[in-house]
């Protein structure tokens, strides 16, 4: 099978900022871009093949079609026609609602079909973009309520100043939000469920406040206080470096300006490539050629065994 490149799904919001479409370099005239669903199985929002024999098929389709060879065994008998991994980038203009997502078990609970791990890789943001991740004090499930309903839940909540290259992991159950400013690529579970805990007392576009989950979102909340929530790493040049390990998926970045060839052939799993910046080009064992650049993602099937990467280009690996 060939490298895939996919449409993206481009989402208007209230929060949505205007750097998702120079970034991708399209032409599209819009406003309040907050999100671009760069490759998607969540039902009715699939993301379709751009280009080359599958053109116009969906993601969910070709799983379907494929099976282990676009996703490899494994994964395929543990999540079947559906496509595992959601990749987004993410702009906001203003705060998100302070959120948290449920585990698989609760979500089960719930009558969902599966909970929400995710991480945050930032982009090149605001100089003053800050973000919300983690409780930095102890709290009980009371006190949560108690500061929901008296607008200071932000108050117990850890908060970081962000740049270029910071990464934040966010197993389901912790508390976070997304700032003013910040741009970021996002990784998650196949999975839409949020539960909205406290979204500042704002109105949408009909003047309307917006649904809160406080009872729902009590159910998840990991109120376990950490240290850092800021994952630390050491950036090098033509190399992976790790950055996340988790049972939902595995990322590095890599940042290049001489050829490399990675190799897969140990790995049973599709991969995702996102493009930070520059651009690329990857040619595989079967000598299948393309590129990548700043705002393009790509998956990789399962059959892939090894890939050259030759330019000066920065981008995520993910996988299962």
């Amino acid at each position: 099978m060939k490298p895939l490149k996919f449409k993206a799904l481009l989402k208007q919001t209230i929060w949505g900022g205007d750097k998702i479409i120079p970034f991708k370099h399209l032409s599209e005239k819009l406003d309040n871009v907050g999100e671009s669903w760069e490759i998607s199985g969540v039902k009715d929002n699939e993301t379709m093949v751009s280009e080359g024999d599958l053109a116009g098929q969906s993601l969910n389709d070709i799983v379907r079609r494929y099976k282990g060879e676009l996703v490899g065994k494994d994964n395929y008998e543990r999540f079947g026609d559906e496509f595992p991994l959601l990749i987004k980038f993410i702009d906001a203009r203003q705060d998100l609602s302070i959120q948290v997502h449920p585990t698989d078990e609760i979500a089960h609970r719930q009558g969902k079909r599966r909970g929400k791990t995710e991480m945050w890789y930032i982009m090149n943001s605001d100089p003053d973009a800050k973000l919300y991740c983690g409780l930095k004090e102890q709290i009980t499930p009371e006190q949560y309520k108690e500061k929901v309903e008296d607008d200071t839940i932000t108050d117990a909540l850890a908060q970081y100043s962000v740049k270029e290259g910071d990464v934040f992991f966010l197993p389901a159950g912790r508390i976070h939000a997304i700032g003013t400013g910040c741009f970021l690529a996002e990784i998650q579970q196949t999975s839409d469920v949020t539960y909205r805990i406290y979204d500042f007392k704002r109105k949408d576009k009909d003047g309307h406040y917006r649904q809160l989950h406080t009872k729902e979102a009590a159910e998840c909340i990991n109120f376990k206080v950490e240290n850092n929530y800021r994952t630390e790493y050491v950036p090098q040049k033509n190399q992976g470096v790790s950055l996340v390990q988790c049972p939902y998926f595995c990322t590095a970045v890599y940042d290049l300006d001489e050829p490399m060839t990675i190799d897969y052939s140990e790995l049973d799993s599709f991969v995702i490539l996102i493009g930070m910046k520059g651009e690329g080009t990857i040619v595989d064992n079967e000598g299948n050629e393309c590129v990548i650049r700043a705002g393009e993602s790509i998956l990789l099937p399962a059959t892939t065994q090894t890939i050259k990467v030759s330019g000066t280009v920065k981008f995520l690996e993910t996988y299962v």
